[in-house]
């Protein structure tokens, strides 16, 4: 893990900081924030960096939202310019208060990027949207190359670990998005009271649901207001999960304990 320090470090968060955008690097305190922005790269996150719920992982900040920024698509597409990034990742918060729950702010950041920066791929890790496929169709119709939507934990703790989202019905999102013939992605954290069969039912129902790319990391603590770690996962049983994954035939997999679900992105395109 690289230290949050150098050249290229300061100058992303100087960007960043002008700009007025947020990021999942900070908003969701990322151990991997020194790597990815010194090489260069970072998690765009969208619409605010406020939540409407309050998922007991998240470091991300829970209220009432601000109205959304118009500009903000066009900000976000010149900064990547700026950057000169050949992919990129964009997230957002939930945000329930919308009709739309954001769907067309999603929508346009998507175009606009495409538009400033010809060629560039695009990971859209996006929310549940409450299940509704015409909000989902429009992420989809915008064009991103992969569309990720984590299930964050195991069907029993879900309940206990996000505050909104069920299961089924972020299941139900990444068959929406795998039907559509977008790329799928996924992911877990470990180490919040699973059991290892539970873990191994998480890949069963991704891989039902035509989900191609899988991530598992080990969950941290944000702060002490949040869910306490139950157990560190060794390296070993990472690297079993790994296998486990790839033997059911997920194409891409990225297994140990600080991955999260936008590390390395930009493998996870065209495979």
């Amino acid at each position: 893990m690289q230290r949050a320090s150098g050249p290229e470090y300061i100058r992303v968060k100087n960007l960043v900081e002008k700009n007025r955008l947020h990021t999942i690097c900070t908003s969701g305190n990322c151990p991997n924030i020194g790597e990815c922005w010194n090489s260069g790269t970072a998690t765009f996150m969208i619409l605010g960096d406020i939540c409407t719920r309050s998922c007991k992982f998240c470091g991300t900040m829970t209220g009432k939202p601000l109205p959304p920024d118009e500009n903000e698509p066009e900000r976000l597409a010149d900064s990547i310019r700026l950057l000169n990034l050949k992919h990129c990742v964009i997230t957002s918060v939930d945000r329930d208060d919308l009709p739309d729950g954001g769907a067309g702010i999603w929508a346009e950041s998507i175009w606009k990027i495409k538009m400033f920066n010809p060629g560039i791929t695009i990971e859209a890790l996006i929310p549940d949207f409450d299940g509704k496929r015409d909000d989902i169709m429009k992420i989809i119709e915008a064009g991103p190359d992969v569309i990720s939507h984590n299930l964050e934990t195991v069907e029993r703790l879900t309940p206990l670990v996000r505050s909104r989202a069920k299961y089924s019905k972020s299941i139900d999102v990444i068959k929406i998005v795998s039907e559509s013939g977008k790329r799928s992605k996924s992911g877990i954290m470990v180490g919040l009271g699973e059991t290892k069969d539970e873990v191994l039912r998480v890949m069963d129902d991704l891989i039902k649901a035509g989900c191609r790319i899988f991530t598992i990391g080990q969950y941290l603590r944000p702060s002490f207001n949040h869910m306490e770690v139950v157990e560190y996962i060794s390296p070993e049983q990472f690297k079993e999960y790994e296998n486990e994954a790839i033997a059911r035939g997920f194409e891409f997999v990225e297994s140990n304990p600080l991955v999260r679900s936008s590390f390395h992105a930009e493998k996870h395109v065209g495979r």
